[in-house]
């Protein structure tokens, strides 16, 4: 039997290579190729697997190459040098590992905090300059003070611990993380307003999304009191770099500690050079024994890929095997989208998550299709959320998540029944596979409809009287947005009503807008799947 074989074309540690070799893997050892991609493209197509770290672009024109690529591991949590789509469509797995750094992330996030708050990179530069400026750098104690941790997952929940241990009261602001887990790990959930308005220092624990996208900007600066001093080691793009560098110049912010940037390498940047800012070139993953984790948990993951057909953290594909792919592979596309829906329409703490399965999908592998439901559900607010690690981070925010199985009770053969709760509101939406393989909702908040995911649609619930359907197409038609299905559904004449439309491309926050303000409308959304 032919040995499978792996190319590292980044940096990686030693072990990870030995690791290959005593699990019987062929190593081709290249730290610098990646770099090359000519070089790369020339010969990926000679190997099984590809470990790298982010040197490596693993680009669609280079996957088009890797005639037999099995899997790419990415040591590390990031997957953007990876173009996934790419990858799915040509059947190859995609790995991270999405843990291995949440330590040493935390510690440099405190880190920052403790010398923003004594100046420590300012004072040692004037010392070692020959200065002895012992009245200048007058710092500010730790203990007592509010931390605000925006984002509290697996590496804000560390920060927060070391925090408490530095006598400090820690608030926080994530709308995934439960009351009941706030009170486990011992800090306070609030509102981000509250948040802002209260915190002496900000620590930013969330990943990129579209709705955290400038999360601080010069209006949630101004909600702040002065004097704050704001630390980001999660992700550039969360913070408006220019507002902050206009409040440091008020004085509204005291400092500011940032090890990520919008735009990296950060060879310029409108923060560098502040007195009152310190900067590092995204140093969060940077020690020895991060470095030595996620290379020696890539290299078993691969390894167990390539020898057993084992998955682990995959992020383009669930955790089951090749028998059951084909039986499950529809289901779980329909439970993602299904989370999807819920997700994108969730605003605050999820409490409780219940998944009800019915008929013959009752009788399948249900884990894999609830880590797609999870999947779904929480992606749209955390980004990076995969079908491997969503239940972790379900757990991690308290989620109660429940599965129900029962013989079929429905006029479908299989039917998909996802109910979230919320601290607000509870909302349910099914789903089914017809015989042509295609996901279908079959019913939202318990209104009867018959309609596939496009998309990108528009979802409103709506009074139903005469008018709304004319006032709401009209609307679309003006904007000059081509409308592909409409399905529509309610619970009696006069009752509550849902529309749900197909649309051609993206719908502008305007037309959003004017269609939230006509008189029959209580909630309008713009879905994506």
């Amino acid at each position: 039997m032919t040995k499978p074989k792996v190319l590292i074309s980044d940096a990686l540690s030693p072990a990870a290579v030995q690791i290959f070799k005593d699990r019987g893997v062929e190593v081709d050892f290249q730290p610098n190729l990646g770099k090359d991609k000519d070089k790369l493209a020339e010969i990926i197509g000679n190997y099984d697997g590809l470990a790298i770290r982010s040197a490596t672009k693993a680009t669609a024109k280079i996957l088009d190459k890797a005639t037999n690529l099995k899997v790419i591991g990415r040591a590390g949590i990031g997957v953007d040098n990876v173009e996934i789509p790419a990858a799915t469509a040509k059947g190859i797995i995609v790995m991270n590992t999405p843990f291995g750094n949440s330590i040493t992330t935390a510690e440099h996030a405190v880190t920052l905090m403790l010398a923003l708050a004594r100046e420590i990179p300012q004072a040692d530069a004037s010392t070692q300059a020959g200065k002895w400026e012992k009245n200048r750098f007058m710092g500010v104690e730790i203990t007592g003070k509010v931390l605000g941790v925006v984002g509290c997952g697996n590496i804000g929940s560390i920060v927060a611990d070391r925090a408490l241990g530095l006598r400090m009261k820690v608030i926080a602001f994530d709308p995934f993380l439960s009351p009941e887990r706030a009170k486990d790990i011992g800090v306070e959930k609030v509102e981000l307003d509250d948040l802002l308005k209260r915190a002496d220092f900000i620590t930013l624990h969330t990943p990129l999304t579209e709705k955290t996208k400038n999360i601080i900007d010069a209006a949630a600066i101004a909600k702040m009191k002065k004097g704050v001093r704001l630390i980001n080691c999660a992700r550039g793009g969360l913070v408006d770099e220019q507002a902050v560098v206009d409040a440091l110049n008020s004085k509204h912010i005291a400092g500011a500690a940032f090890d990520v940037f919008v735009e990296e390498p950060a060879n310029a940047n409108v923060l560098f050079g502040h007195p009152n800012v310190i900067c590092t070139p995204h140093l969060g993953a940077s020690t020895t024994e991060a470095q030595e984790n996620v290379a020696l948990q890539v290299a078993e993951q691969m390894s167990d890929y390539l020898l057993t057909g084992a998955i682990s953290n995959a992020v383009n594909f669930p955790s089951i095997t090749a028998e059951e792919a084909p039986k499950l592979k529809p289901f779980i596309s329909l439970a993602e989208k299904l989370g999807s829906f819920a997700g994108q329409l969730t605003e605050t703490g999820i409490l409780k998550v219940e998944i009800t399965y019915e008929g013959h999908v009752a009788e399948m592998k249900i884990k894999a299709i609830t880590s797609a439901v999870l999947s779904g559900l929480l992606r749209p607010m955390l980004g990076e959320v995969n079908v491997v690690s969503a239940p972790v981070v379900a757990k991690e925010r308290g989620m109660v998540v429940d599965e129900i199985v029962r013989a079929a009770q429905s006029d479908y053969e299989s039917l998909i029944t996802v109910t979230v709760a919320t601290e607000r509101q509870e909302r349910s939406v099914s789903g089914t596979v017809y015989h042509d393989g295609k996901p279908r909702l079959v019913d939202i908040k318990g209104i009867r409809v018959d309609a596939e995911f496009g998309k990108s649609m528009i979802y409103v619930t709506n009074e139903d009287k005469p008018g709304f359907i004319g006032s709401f197409a009209g609307l679309l038609g003006d904007a000059k947005i081509n409308i592909a299905t409409f399905h529509l559904g309610r619970v009696e004449q006069g009752g509550d009503a849902i529309a749900l439309v197909e649309v051609d491309g993206a719908v502008p926050a305007d037309v959003l807008a004017k269609v939230q303000a006509l008189p029959q409308v209580k909630q309008v959304k713009a879905l994506t799947f």
